[in-house]
Parts: C-alpha cells; sequence; structure tokens
C-alpha cells in the first residue's frame, strides 16, 4: 500500500483525494497540509493534518507527495520531495518560471533517479489516447495541421490574461508535444475583441499560434468565458484525412421540441476518468518500482514555451522557444 500525503485541499486537492480514496487501488491518503487547517481536515477523512508541507514531506509515515497546491509552492516542494527521495506528483506548473522547471530537472538528474511526474493528466484521456493511437497508425498520413479549443463556461475571479496561458493553454502545449511527437519551436499570439464577460483589462478570448519542429501549424482557441459549459475540442488535419477527439459520452435528450446532448459543467467533470487513471498510473509505477508519465523534462518544456507564449503576447511578434540541453 503506497501512503500518499497531499499538500493543498483547493478545488485540485479535494478532487485527487476523493479519487484516491474512493478510485484508487493500492493507495491510502496518510496525510494532507493546507495553509488553511479546516480545509485540509475537510479532505483528510482518517489522515493526518500537517500544518507545514515540509513537515508532511518529511513525515516518515509518507512515501509519496501530491502537490496541488498555489503554483508559486511547487518548486519548493518537489525540491524538497527530490531531497527526501520521495515520489511526487505535481499539478502543472512544474514551477513558475523557467528556471525554477530547470532546477527541478538538474537536482533529480543528479539523484539518478526519477521521482517526478506532472499532472498533463489528458495524456489518461480516453478519447486523446485513442486519437493517438490513429494518429500513430498512419491513419490520415502525415499531420499537416491541429485545430484545438479550450472553453471554460467561467473562471473564478481573479484570473489574468497571463493565466489564460500559464494555466489553460498549457494543456494543449503538453497534449500537442504528447500526440505529434514534436517539439514546440516559435510561438505567436492574439488577443482580439474581448467577450463583454471578460473583466476590465482581462483579454479574453486568445489565439495562440504554435509551430513545431516538423513543420505542423497549431492553433488554439483560449475562451474562459465561454458561458455554455467545459467545452475541449481537438482536430489533426493530415494528407489523407482528419480525426477528431471525440466528446465526452453524454446521453442525448430530445425534450420540448430540441435534441440537445449536455456539456460537461467543468474540468472535474470532463476528465474525471482521466484523473482516475492518472493517479492509479502514478501508484501503480511506484509499486513496480519504475516512474510513469509525464517527466520534469516535460514539465520545463511546458514552461519554456508558455513563457515564450506570454513575451509574444506582450510584444505582437512571433517568437522562437529555447529549450536548454537536456540533463
Amino acid at each position: 500500500m503506497v501512503k500518499v500525503g497531499l499538500i493543498g485541499a483547493g478545488a485540485m486537492g479535494a478532487t485527487h483525494a476523493r479519487t484516491l480514496e474512493t478510485a484508487v487501488r493500492g493507495a491510502e491518503l496518510v496525510a494532507v497540509s493546507d495553509i488553511d487547517t479546516a480545509r485540509a481536515a475537510a479532505v483528510a477523512g482518517t489522515g493526518r493534518i500537517h500544518n507545514d508541507a515540509q513537515a508532511l514531506i518529511a513525515d516518515p509515515d509518507v512515501d509519496a507527495v501530491l502537490i496541488a497546491s498555489s503554483a508559486e509552492t511547487h518548486e519548493e516542494h518537489v525540491l524538497a520531495c527530490l531531497e527526501a527521495g520521495k515520489p511526487v506528483l505535481c499539478e502543472k506548473p512544474l514551477a513558475t518560471t523557467v528556471e525554477g522547471c530547470r532546477r527541478i530537472v538538474e537536482a533529480e538528474a543528479a539523484r539518478d533517479r526519477r521521482l517526478v511526474q506532472v499532472g498533463f493528466m489528458r495524456r489518461y484521456d480516453h478519447g486523446y489516447l485513442e486519437l493517438k493511437r490513429l494518429l500513430d497508425g498512419g491513419a490520415i498520413g502525415t499531420p499537416l495541421l491541429v485545430h484545438c479549443a479550450h472553453r471554460n463556461a467561467d473562471i473564478p475571479l481573479p484570473f489574468t490574461t497571463e493565466q489564460a496561458i500559464t494555466d489553460s493553454v498549457v494543456h494543449e502545449v503538453d497534449i500537442v508535444r504528447w500526440l505529434l511527437e514534436q517539439e514546440i519551436t516559435a510561438v505567436s499570439v492574439l488577443a482580439g475583441r474581448a467577450s463583454r464577460h471578460a473583466p476590465d483589462g482581462v483579454r479574453d478570448p486568445q489565439v495562440v499560434l504554435l509551430e513545431t519542429s516538423g513543420g505542423v501549424l497549431v492553433d488554439v482557441e483560449s475562451f474562459l468565458r465561454a458561458q455554455y459549459g467545459y467545452d475541449i475540442r481537438c482536430e489533426v488535419v493530415g494528407e489523407e484525412g482528419t480525426l477528431e477527439l471525440p466528446a465526452p459520452a453524454a446521453p442525448p435528450i430530445r425534450s420540448d421540441g430540441r435534441h440537445s446532448r449536455a456539456v460537461a459543467p467543468g474540468f472535474e467533470v470532463r476528465f474525471a476518468q482521466a484523473y482516475r487513471d492518472e493517479l492509479q498510473a502514478w501508484v501503480d509505477g511506484m509499486r513496480l518500482g519504475r516512474a510513469t508519465g509525464p517527466t520534469a523534462w516535460d514539465g520545463y518544456v511546458a514552461g519554456a514555451v508558455t513563457e515564450a507564449c506570454l513575451r509574444a503576447l506582450d510584444s505582437g511578434e512571433r517568437l522562437a522557444v529555447r529549450l536548454a540541453r537536456r540533463a
């Protein structure tokens, strides 16, 4: 039984806690840390409450750590897990700066043992897995274009223009690299007319253009306040056809003269299966003694690409993505 400690008991942490307790085999939530101890107690069940995240990491009864705290704490906590020699699953971003991500990559490489996994859960979604299987099998020939949309019904305040890239588009950055097995080499960002639902000064929606090492063009629509639901789309256009991410299964409704299908209200519902499978794979990997899933390097690359996107947003220019040599 893998004994897991959870850092961060907000919406994401609470989702992980429920999943660990109800849907993951071979794991037990034994400790929770959050700056709000009442919130920690609400998700801890029979687990212990730690006032300090570092104390949770040092707890001898904790085998592995799941980090779902605020982004600015991630680097410190991941480095502490590496120092303690404990496997860690860190929600994105791996760190808030490219330099911070690089420090984590180098610290893990110095241990000569892989311990870090980054929470890019879309790689476990059944729809994306089938998309990749067909793409790898040559179903549409060589890919040429990818069209993506990442729409939220709404987003809690405060949520900035920049967070649309660092917290939302980052998922497309990772999934496109994974689907195509190509690096992103250049980026451009456009922000036109803002929705009336966007707070003053927030540029929403945005369109991000990614260029890959294989010459594929990827456009990503990021719309934080689309109102109607949580809608994730991906279409790959190849030389011999197209592949489209299937919509999650939902029963069609015929009522009041209409034929409709429900749209997921949020990420927790849309990617519930992916979160379950992500955590199960993480636990299974630890039990078998081998880490799987998105790496610290994947976290670093995502950070480098989103940082380039932020600079492109400010400058209005097409910018190259510069990556360090892999440790």
